[in-house]
């Protein structure tokens, strides 16, 4: 489920930025390729990092209908939970073996 739930928080800004940059594009003449490519990459950083932001002062002040919205806004009502993987340090190991 949370590579499902990380596929969606990439994919929905990056399709949002793509239609942000349509609504851009409509009456505005882009002479170049890498120019639009270098608008929906700008609008899908901003929309990603607007909405993340928000999402994370929402769970600070305890907001939990505001970081429901944000999070459906990147694609996924929750932030991906991921694992602690991290392994103890080996001198930490050591001493709990002996």
């Amino acid at each position: 489920m949370n590579l499902f739930a990380s596929f969606m928080r990439t994919v929905v800004p990056i399709v949002a930025g793509l239609v942000l940059t349509l609504l851009v594009h409509i009456g505005v003449d882009f002479s170049s390729a890498s120019v639009a490519s270098a608008v929906t990459a700008l609008l899908t950083g901003l929309y990603y990092t607007t909405f993340r932001l928000l999402e994370t002062l929402a769970l600070k002040i305890r907001s939990r209908p505001l970081a429901t919205v944000a999070g459906v806004l990147l694609g996924w009502a929750t932030p991906p939970d991921y694992p602690n993987t991290t392994r103890p340090a080996l001198h930490t190991a050591a001493r709990q073996s002996a």
